[in-house]
C-alpha cells in the first residue's frame, strides 16, 4: 500500500507541474499579448509628425497634386496621390503612384534632412530638405547649386 501510495505522490507532483507549466505558458502568452498591443499604441501615438496627404503648391500651368507622406523603414517617403488642373479637376497621370520623395531622415525641431525628391514638371531629381511648421511644409531641393522650393498644405 506504501509503495502505490508513494506511485500516486509521485504522479500527483507531476501534475502539479504540468499545472505549473500551463499557468507559465498562459500567463507569458497573455504578457505578449498585452506587449504587442501596447507596440501599437505607441506606434501610433508616436507617429511621424509630417505623416498624411499634403497638397503641393500650383506649379507654373496651376496644376497641383496630392502627396501622400508616411515612414519606409527608419526614413520617410513621399508617393503621388493625385493630379489636379488648375481648375481642381483630376487629371490622369502616368506619375500617379510614383515616389516623389524617398531616404529623407528626421532631423529634430520639424527638420527632415538628407532626402531627394524628385519634381514631375522637371523630370529632374535633387537633393532635398523639408521643414514642417504646424500644417505647412516647406520642400526644397538643389542639384548643382541651383535650388528650389515649394511650400505644401496639409490635407489629412
Amino acid at each position: 500500500m506504501q509503495r502505490d501510495l508513494a506511485s500516486i505522490l509521485i504522479g500527483l507532483g507531476s501534475v502539479r507541474q504540468c499545472f505549473d507549466t500551463i499557468l507559465r505558458e498562459e500567463t507569458g502568452m497573455k504578457l505578449m499579448t498585452l506587449a504587442a498591443g501596447l507596440m501599437l499604441a505607441a506606434t501610433a501615438a508616436f507617429a511621424d509628425p509630417v505623416e498624411g496627404t499634403w497638397k503641393t503648391q500650383p506649379g507654373d500651368d496651376g496644376s497641383f497634386g496630392l502627396v501622400t507622406i508616411s515612414p519606409c523603414g527608419a526614413e520617410i517617403c513621399g508617393v503621388l496621390g493625385q493630379g489636379y488642373d488648375a481648375s481642381g479637376a483630376k487629371i490622369a497621370s502616368p506619375n500617379i503612384g510614383r515616389q516623389m520623395i524617398w531616404g529623407m531622415k528626421p532631423a529634430g525641431n520639424g527638420a527632415y534632412k538628407g532626402g531627394k525628391i524628385w519634381a514631375p514638371d522637371r523630370d529632374k531629381t535633387y537633393n532635398s530638405k523639408m521643414t514642417l511648421t504646424g500644417d505647412q511644409l516647406k520642400v526644397e531641393g538643389c542639384v548643382f547649386g541651383i535650388c528650389r522650393g515649394q511650400t505644401w498644405t496639409r490635407v489629412k
